[in-house]
């Protein structure tokens, strides 16, 4: 199984990124690399290369599943496991993600405590049923 290293957050919320830094760089010890837009995003995640990336639903612009279904044009990036996170109502939500491939939704607001734990325990399910 991969171990999960390298994090892309993609949010417009920077208030939400200052915590997310805190609880997923600093106390969980994963790289983590942010992103305010789908765009940007785009732009740097292929010199990143990114275990998994972190995707809030909605942003001006491009919104999450745009964002997701851009990134999925990515040959050598289709297979990352993309979670959602929003303040959405989770099961709209996440019928509609996973039909778009990501490996589940994170709903704001959550802990920042047990954020990494979460993380954790949802990354290695979509490991184990996508080595």
């Amino acid at each position: 199984m991969t171990k999960l290293n390298r994090v892309m957050l993609i949010d417009d919320d920077e208030n939400m990124n200052v915590v997310m830094k805190l609880a997923l760089e600093t106390v969980g010890g994963w790289q983590l690399e942010i992103c305010l837009s789908g765009k940007e995003a785009i732009e740097k995640v292929s010199s990143f290369q990114p275990d998994l990336i972190l995707l809030d639903a909605v942003m001006p612009d491009m919104s999450g599943p745009e964002t997701l279904q851009a990134l999925r044009k990515i040959p050598t990036l289709s297979q990352i496991p993309v979670l959602f996170i929003s303040g959405k109502n989770r099961d709209e939500l996440l019928e509609e993600v996973k039909f778009l491939g990501a490996c589940g939704v994170l709903r704001k607001p959550f802990n920042p405590l047990t954020l990494k734990d979460s993380i954790q325990k949802i990354w290695d399910e979509s490991q184990a049923i996508h080595p």
